[in-house]
């Protein structure tokens, strides 16, 4: 892989991590409409890593206030009562539940188990483009149904251990390739009764442990494999490319969800998927 190309794949990664179009279906797809070589799982990993640096620097305030409560309730010391933050770019951002630590945690489990149990086959999906293009129309289909049985009043003050478990399910489906992680997961807060930017906040800080952990994972295979100095260079340029674009991505999506619908990344989800697997036809 060149370095333009890992250029290309991590601002693509970055884009399409938090924009609910599915960051796996364009690694698959893109590569092989171009022609080019698979960028492989282990290039995947890195640059997921750098969408996680990504919402680990927005949300940093939110991230201290989760493990300080986090600790707080180990030692006894902290009751799970809301707690609001301020960002440096509104007046207030919305309450943070003490026990979302917890939350999030639970949230993770159904993806590390889905990952564990059916990583082979999982990991077999990558290199099925048809695959990848049909379940971006699932996707299409996921934000269009949620978009019509979801929405409330609900935020993230208000979610209980049901609503995180049953999100996290959302994220363990989006193990396929071409089914977002982030459309997924905040589709299924808008029908457990959540507003969109709250759903979305929810679905990025969910996501960064098992990016992280399945990261490290893959990194840890390269450089048992003794791969890892020769690919530097590829993989940190991806990686910075993906956290740059992807710290963006997040900032418009939560600005975007304020005030509009997921209707028009179904519509895109739909286009590419009918346009992937027309060129799949044909060659």
């Amino acid at each position: 892989m060149s370095l333009l190309q890992a250029v290309v794949l991590g601002v693509l990664q970055g884009a399409t991590e938090f924009l609910p179009v599915s960051s796996s279906g364009h690694l698959v797809l893109v590569p092989w409409l171009l022609r080019w070589q698979s960028p492989g799982l282990a290039f995947g990993a890195v640059v997921h890593w750098g969408t996680a640096l990504a919402v680990i620097i927005y949300f940093w305030r939110e991230w201290i206030a989760i493990i300080r409560t986090a600790v707080l309730s180990l030692l006894g010391l902290g009751r799970p009562s809301p707690r609001s933050l301020e960002n440096d770019e509104e007046e207030s951002r919305a309450a943070i539940p003490a026990s979302l630590a917890w939350l999030i945690l639970l949230g993770t489990v159904p993806g590390v188990l889905a990952g564990y149990f059916l990583d082979d086959f999982f990991e077999a999906m990558f290199a099925r483009p048809a695959a990848a293009a049909g379940f971006l129309l699932v996707t299409a289909l996921l934000l269009t149904a949620s978009e019509r049985l979801g929405g409330g009043e609900r935020g993230l003050v208000d979610l209980a251990w049901l609503d995180a478990l049953i999100v996290g399910v959302g994220q363990a489906l989006a193990i396929f390739p071409g089914i977002s992680r982030s459309g997924s997961t905040i589709a299924a807060g808008l029908v457990q009764g959540m507003k969109r930017e709250p759903a979305a906040h929810f679905s990025f800080l969910l996501a960064t442990p098992i990016i992280i952990g399945a990261g490290l994972l893959q990194v840890v295979e390269l450089a048992q494999a003794g791969h890892l100095v020769a690919e530097a260079p590829v993989l940190i340029t991806g990686f910075v490319a993906a956290a740059l674009v992807g710290f963006g991505c997040i900032h418009f999506l939560l600005r975007y969800l304020q005030r509009h619908r997921l209707y028009p990344f179904a519509l895109y989800c739909s286009l590419f998927g009918i346009l992937s697997l027309l060129v799949w036809a044909v060659r």
